[in-house]
């Protein structure tokens, strides 16, 4: 991480700065002069992310949230967490932020990240939240409403994209966002891998649940869920967000648990007739990339999530390999956040995640329908999709 101060020096000048916020920033007493985190959302991610806000953000965990009591007593074991602060069900989350503490990490299925992080802001809470930000246009518009009230409180709303905060991608963008590719004249993106693992024998409520990566409702899909990575590099590449977009794709490989598709196909149409290819798979076998590439009048710009990023043609840059990016880029998002929580300032991703999201809601929304789909049109109908949380425990 060459662009960021030592960890020993960060967190030496964070527990200072603590110990002098003003009203909005303060820090719980129960943190011993750390920050005080809470953490819904009890997957592998969300104890993962608790890890590395102890090791790297001066924060302490002091409650945890998940539906499931095995999954919350397991990370509260993990971080030293009394029982009475491992909350459970569907709600669990609301008695979490009523407890004393600075700030979240929403780790919990994407269909409940616009929920949590508005009730968190609300109740004068930092949120640390995972991408997708939400799985339909509602879900948006919530996210971009609780992005203002951040604002307005002082306080930070961050979405952790790992390449939004890796020093080889900003400068790739930021050469093409000069002219280093001249005008953009059309591009491919495309997110390939393998099936991902069921967590539970489908066919309860409960199993739904735990197997939310398969749930349209609960992901949004792949192309929201998984496929983003890819999506909003594009849309920070382009600055912009498609007019239109048609597609295609269906369950043919991965048919054994859930709804969600396992591919998609899909031609959007950005502003002055940019036209990018997007493709995804999600059981790929022999073959795994997650890649963006423009080609432009000048030049052409390529970036692999985990590999090497470029430009090429009459304003090279050579970039770098990124292998390092998974990691290194959560720790990058957290010191970011909790610098800011430490100097009192605040910060408001909602804007950027939500042109993303959006974008990835028009492809799944076209391809669905199997007809050309304008963003115009999807913004007005405004699609919300059902939980369908009947038989969970409140």
């Amino acid at each position: 991480m060459p662009d960021r101060i030592g960890r020993r020096e960060f967190i030496a000048s964070t527990a200072a700065a603590f110990t002098v916020l003003g009203s909005g920033t303060r820090v719980s007493s129960q943190a011993n002069g750390k920050l005080a985190l809470g953490i819904i959302g009890c997957g592998g991610r969300g104890q993962w992310i608790g890890q590395l806000f102890q090791e790297h953000g001066n924060a302490k965990i002091v409650a945890v949230h998940d539906y499931f009591q095995d999954r919350a007593d397991a990370v509260g074991e993990a971080f030293g967490v009394e029982p009475a602060r491992r909350y459970t069900g569907l709600s669990g989350y609301k008695r979490l932020l009523e407890g004393e503490l600075d700030a979240v990490t929403i780790e919990s299925p994407p269909y409940f990240h616009p929920e949590q992080t508005a009730a968190a802001i609300d109740a004068g809470k930092h949120v640390f939240v995972a991408k997708p930000v939400a799985v339909d246009v509602p879900g948006c518009n919530l996210i971009l409403e609780a992005g203002k009230q951040a604002v307005a409180k002082r306080l930070c709303l961050l979405v952790d994209f790992q390449t939004r905060n890796n020093a080889i991608y900003r400068e790739a963008v930021k050469r093409v966002h000069e002219g280093a590719i001249g005008t953009p004249v059309c591009g491919q993106c495309f997110y390939h891998a393998g099936r991902l693992g069921v967590k539970a024998e489908p066919g309860t409520p409960e199993a739904r649940l735990r197997n939310w990566v398969f749930d349209i409702a609960l992901s949004g899909d792949i192309i929201v869920e998984q496929n983003i990575h890819v999506i909003d590099v594009a849309t920070w590449l382009l600055n912009a967000h498609p007019d239109r977009a048609f597609g295609t794709g269906g369950r043919r490989a991965r048919t054994d648990v859930g709804d969600c598709w396992d591919h998609f196909v899909v031609s959007y149409e950005f502003p002055d007739g940019f036209p990018l290819e997007f493709s995804s798979s999600q059981f790929a076998k022999g073959f795994s990339d997650l890649c963006v590439r423009l080609f432009g009048s000048g030049g052409t710009v390529e970036t692999h999530y985990g590999g090497e990023v470029w430009i090429k043609g009459d304003q090279p840059y050579e970039g770098g390999n990124t292998a390092p990016i998974y990691q290194e880029g959560a720790v990058n998002n957290i010191l970011d956040f909790t610098r800011a929580i430490a100097a009192g300032e605040a910060i408001d991703q909602s804007a950027d995640s939500v042109r993303s999201n959006l974008t990835a809601i028009l492809g799944r929304t076209a391809a669905y329908a199997g007809k050309l789909v304008t963003w115009e049109e999807m913004l007005r109908k405004g699609e919300r999709l059902e939980g369908k949380l009947k038989g969970l425990k409140d």
